[in-house]
């Protein structure tokens, strides 16, 4: 079953059985929750583009997105989706959900135990309605893009889309956002520059960029296939 959920700035999709979509959206909020709290105590956490330091009294998710920006060298905010995504997820599976799958704006977080076609949207640019097929895992997959022409997120680039893919949800976010302002002109050598760079970042498992409808990848990328997307299921704000 697929729910949109929706408070303040986050758009999720949550996509599970039924019994467990109250339980995601309560994770969701005491995500949010904690981070909001983190910025009151400390504005500069929410504004500055470089890491941030790890500290004591942070919460996990906080403390997630701290880490993955430290490894990925970008402000703690450019991980936070991809946290809130992976806290929602990571209560479900505690709770015996063997399928579940939660997108915050782009950046998703998944355990499934079956094939699940993940759609790249990459605006106009996209080519032939692109999705990564990707089978059944055991473990957490974070899946997260950033664009600097699609979407409300700060980019310093120009990726149409940029996607990365790690277990850890947190870093793939932060990661996508490193790679995309990385993209800073259509360039298929610094397509493959940036991607490369993005991989050496341990716990990387898979890159992938879009500009003007070229495509470059590197890594553990799953199958591409065509998917025809419909326009509802990009999660979103709904006015």
């Amino acid at each position: 079953m697929r729910r949109l959920f929706q408070f303040k700035e986050t758009a999720a999709t949550i996509e599970a059985d039924e019994e467990y979509l109250k339980l995601a959206e309560e994770a969701l909020l005491k995500a949010r929750e904690e981070v909001e709290a983190y910025i009151a105590k400390d504005p500069y956490f929410k504004a500055t583009f470089d890491p941030y330091p790890v500290r004591s009294d942070m919460g996990k998710v906080v403390k997630d997105m701290c880490v993955a920006a430290q490894k990925a060298d970008v402000g703690p905010m450019a991980a936070v989706a991809g946290a809130i995504s992976q806290a929602a997820v990571s209560a479900m599976v505690e709770a015996g959900c063997k399928h579940c799958l939660v997108d915050n704006g782009g950046d998703i977080a998944m355990r499934t135990n079956r094939t699940v076609n993940v759609g790249l949207y990459a605006g106009e640019c996209t080519p032939n309605y692109l999705a990564i097929e990707v089978p059944a895992t055991k473990r957490m997959l974070g899946i997260c893009t950033s664009s600097g022409t699609v979407g409300p997120s700060i980019s310093f680039g120009r990726a149409d889309l940029a996607t990365v893919i790690s277990e850890d949800v947190a870093l793939a976010d932060a990661c996508a956002t490193k790679l995309g302002n990385l993209i800073t002109e259509d360039d298929l050598t610094l397509m493959d520059r940036s991607i490369r760079e993005v991989l050496s970042i341990k716990g990387v498992k898979g890159a992938l960029v879009m500009i003007n409808g070229k495509l470059g990848m590197g890594g553990d990328v799953p199958r591409l296939v065509r998917c025809d997307v419909p326009p509802d299921r990009i999660t979103r704000i709904r006015f």
